[in-house]
């Protein structure tokens, strides 16, 4: 019979080994646990001031689990705290202690804003090693599903309509359950301690109350929408057609690659350079064309500057975007829907006024159909696109585990900033010179920059 290599797994060490020595060297676990060491993390540590209680887990410890539990592609609270029992690697970073998934859930719920505010911190960290050029930048949206079900949305005119019926449902049940009450007490007595709601009456009532709240959402919604176009808000008119979840009310009914999906809109504004996100952000509006002024400003106040270029889809295309990005002294190319080019002013004193959104879409189409624009345009699809792949992916984030809109931002922006802290990682933790790499990106080859319109 053949030798085989020992298998004794009940044999003892004869010293306790260290978890370091049994994690591959080019684990990221070592470097998430240095980047969170640099983070400042004064703001989680103001809300622990208070002595009363018992001692919380320490602030590096949590952000570290959530930065390498989003590196591992594990996001569930369940499944992180299942990790820091079974995998030598969440030992080693927690520091063998075990947080039950009720306080990595509520460590996460409470400090929504603190763990958003991190990805800004990891992204000067990324511009220090000169991963962020601002040479290119390219934009772009993604549907991200929301933790809600398009099922559990229903129109304003079919709430309308269905309040009544449970009304007079509700009512119903009330009067049978009073009827049976009498009859139970002329058998058992008056004190028969038999009484409990009918599951039935519980349903209704429970339905009726979410359809209540639903009404209500919509048409404070479009009171505000009408005062802040200047119109009086006890005039609004809800559509028959405007509709509500009842699941994530913040949510928004989206078309997607798979239909029409409860879903959120989150935008990445990612450097050409290394794939670096320089800003993130999460809308519950379908259209993209609304999110690029925000973006632009968010990529001024996270990095101090403004691109040189920028690219996006169609999607972003309009006047008021295109002034902005001039006014930024931004080289833009955003793509157009139209390709067909303006005809040109003739001799006629009526044709020669010509609009400023002509002239902003002609120049715009000039420099697409450019070869040195298609060239730059060209970046985009290696640059931000990418990056959703990888998130979605590689590391497996396809839905929204938090509800409402200032929840998921918190999210999206933890995703960012595990994106970021990877690719600080392989920059600082190259592959031998032996190892097999892959050809460079294009975009990280220096572009150049031609004189375009």
């Amino acid at each position: 019979m053949r030798d085989y290599r020992q298998y004794a797994p009940d044999q003892a060490a004869l010293l306790p080994p260290s978890f370091a020595e049994v994690i591959p060297a080019d684990d990221p676990v070592f470097f998430i646990r240095d980047v969170v060491g640099q983070l400042d993390l004064s703001a989680f540590h103001h809300v622990y001031r208070a002595e009363r209680g018992r001692p919380p887990y320490h602030p590096e410890l949590m952000v570290g689990l959530y930065l390498y539990g989003g590196a591992r592609r594990i996001y569930s609270s369940r499944r992180l705290a299942e990790a820091c029992a079974r995998d030598v690697s969440f030992i080693y970073l927690a520091g063998r202690a075990t947080p039950d998934h009720h306080t990595i859930c509520e460590f996460r719920q409470r400090f929504t804003k603190e763990l958003k505010d991190l990805f800004v911190q990891v992204l000067l960290l990324c511009q220090e090693a000169g991963l962020v050029r601002l040479g290119h930048i390219s934009l772009d949206g993604t549907k991200m599903r929301a933790n809600a079900s398009k099922h559990k949305a229903m129109s304003y005119g079919r709430m309308v309509r269905k309040e009544p019926e449970l009304a007079a449902e509700v009512e119903r049940l009330l009067g049978e359950g009073r009827r049976q009450d009498e009859e139970d007490d002329a058998v058992h007595g008056p004190h028969d301690d038999g009484w409990s709601m009918p599951p039935e009456l519980r349903e209704t009532k429970r339905r009726l109350e979410k359809i209540r709240a639903g009404k209500q959402r919509l048409e404070e919604s479009f009171r505000r929408r009408a005062a802040e176009k200047g119109k009086d808000p006890e005039q609004a008119v809800v559509p028959d057609r405007a509709q509500t979840n009842f699941t994530d009310p913040e949510s928004r009914i989206m078309s997607t690659t798979d239909g029409f999906q409860q879903c959120y809109n989150a935008q990445a504004a990612v450097d050409a350079a290394h794939q670096v996100i320089v800003a993130c952000e999460v809308s519950n509006a379908p259209p993209d064309v609304q999110r690029l002024v925000p973006m632009l400003q968010q990529i001024h106040d996270n990095t101090a500057h403004f691109p040189n270029e920028l690219s996006a889809d169609a999607g972003y295309a309009s006047e008021a975007n295109f002034t902005a990005l001039a006014e930024a002294d931004i080289l833009a190319l955003v793509a157009m829907r139209r390709y067909h080019r303006d005809e040109p002013p003739d001799a006629d004193p009526a044709a020669k006024r010509a609009t400023g959104r002509q002239l902003q879409r002609n120049i715009m189409r000039d420099r697409l159909s450019s070869a040195e624009g298609k060239m730059i345009y060209k970046l985009r699809k290696q640059t931000v696109e990418p990056v959703f792949g990888q998130i979605k992916g590689a590391r497996g984030f396809r839905q929204f585990l938090r509800r409402g809109q200032t929840a998921v931002e918190s999210e999206w922006s933890v995703l960012c900033t595990v994106h970021n802290v990877l690719k600080l990682f392989k920059a600082k933790h190259p592959k031998p010179a032996g190892a097999p790499r892959q050809p460079p990106r294009a975009s990280c080859q220096p572009w150049p920059q031609p004189a375009l319109l």
